[in-house]
């Protein structure tokens, strides 16, 4: 029998597919902008008929229409990374939060930790050898898919074709669902003045030959503004970003200086607009990988000259770091950061650096302060941050004690909170004697 025989044979409604879901069972979402939104749609359908259906992914976009008070009893989410559609479910006790980092991810269901009766995934059309690409999203799906007892594949033409060990035959997929329609897409906003600042100073580390890792947000995108005029820059990334195609066609990125995978950039996921997924399809500049390798800290570590910049909610002055929530509130989740930040550290010449705005949004608060708010996560140590990176500069904690710490990063600082923090540590007792030579500032030089 042919493969087209069999993806013939195994071709039905979204109706049909999802009937296929039985009350009590776990089913696992494609993630990012590869949510399948046909059949998450005819699932939700079904509601009435299905009782404790969990359903699990890591960050979706677009609507989640199975949380929220009137899915009680029927669906609750667990969430690995929490995105604006679940957030409210979870801070609310309506929707659950897993704390994981992203290269272990795809053990939790390998190993069976949690186990997974279906996989509701979105691919390419076959291929005429019958291999499909899991695309935009190869980094959690396409080992969640594996390690499914079911697959649901929603075939579109829309997802395109991305090289690496990024294909499934279609001899491993259960049930295919035809429907071509538009893929989430994400638009990151224009950086303010302060995150170009931001990017400015954090571009200014970023030497020639350089492997970079850039997060998620508008301060990662800031950084590759000014990044014209490198040469032979790497990409080894959970991410692939919008502003990415910019840097290969005008040269700035080769990878021709990559120790590990050179002329190749390394991803996981896509998150862009339209442009973005047309310049990966069939792309053999490009390759992507599940996350346990592309975030495995051993094979970021295989870079040399691995920088990797991330952002963050908060920051002590000894260094720790909060970015999945404010205060006891859940925000976003673990994701790659630390296994990037632990595998930069690790690199030859590698410098792992947080980039944040000195203050919240409104101007009210300082990001840097004493200590965290009560309940916040610690999600990086103070061990593991080497660099950070503000409007005001860059302060340099690698190797430096809590004092030393604590001086650096009150000089990053706002300058109207500056006082305030410098009493605070005082009060807090990280330090005796500050500053030899006097407080910097107060000598016109903050």
């Amino acid at each position: 029998m042919s493969w087209m025989q069999g993806y013939r044979e195994r071709l039905c409604s979204a109706a049909d597919a999802v009937a296929t879901v039985e009350s009590g069972q776990r089913v696992y979402l494609g993630s990012g902008c590869g949510a399948p939104h046909v059949l998450i749609d005819a699932l939700v359908e079904r509601a009435e008929q299905l009782q404790d259906v969990e359903i699990i992914h890591h960050l979706t976009l677009g609507t989640a229409p199975y949380v929220g008070p009137e899915m009680r009893g029927h669906f609750r989410c667990n969430d690995c990374f929490v995105g604006a559609n679940t957030r409210e479910a979870i801070n609310a006790g309506e929707a659950d939060y897993v704390p994981v980092h992203l290269h272990d991810m795809p053990r939790l269901f390998r190993r069976g930790t949690i186990p997974l009766d279906v996989a509701m995934v979105i691919v390419s059309p076959p291929d005429e050898h019958g291999f499909c690409s899991f695309g935009i999203e190869v980094g959690v799906t396409k080992p969640a898919a594996l390690a499914a007892k079911r697959i649901i594949a929603q075939v579109n033409r829309a997802m395109p074709r991305t090289l690496g060990d990024s294909f499934i035959h279609v001899s491993r997929i259960d049930i295919f669902v035809e429907a071509d329609v538009e893929l989430d897409e994400f638009r990151p906003a224009s950086p303010s003045e302060i995150q170009r600042s931001i990017g400015r100073h954090v571009a200014g580390l970023i030497g020639d030959g350089s492997c970079l890792q850039l997060g998620l947000g508008a301060i990662p995108n800031a950084v590759l503004e000014f990044l014209d005029d490198r040469r032979d820059l790497g990409v080894h990334t959970e991410m692939f970003t919008e502003a990415l195609p910019a840097l290969l066609a005008k040269g700035v990125v080769t990878g021709e200086r990559k120790t590990f995978h050179p002329g190749k950039v390394v991803a996981g996921f896509v998150m862009g607009t339209r442009e973005v997924y047309d310049f990966t399809h069939d792309n053999a500049l490009l390759e992507f990988h599940p996350t346990d390798y592309v975030n495995h800290p051993g094979n970021i570590a295989r870079n040399d000259n691995m920088v990797a910049v991330n952002s963050a909610i908060q920051l002590d002055l000894t260094g720790q770091v909060c970015s999945d929530s404010i205060g006891e509130r859940i925000y976003s989740g673990f994701g790659g950061q630390a296994d990037f930040m632990r595998g930069a550290a690790l690199a030859k010449n590698g410098l792992p650096v947080i980039a944040l705005p000195s203050t919240t949004e409104d101007g009210l608060l300082s990001r840097i302060v004493p200590n965290l708010d009560q309940g916040a996560g610690v999600v990086i140590t103070r061990a593991d941050v080497h660099c950070v990176v503000t409007e005001y500069g860059v302060a340099q904690l690698f190797g430096r004690n809590v004092r030393q710490r604590a001086e650096a990063l009150i000089c990053v600082a706002h300058p109207e909170f500056r006082e305030t923090l410098l009493a605070a540590a005082h009060q807090r007792g990280l330090f005796g004697r500050l500053f030899p030579g006097g407080v910097p500032w107060r000598q016109g030089a903050g």
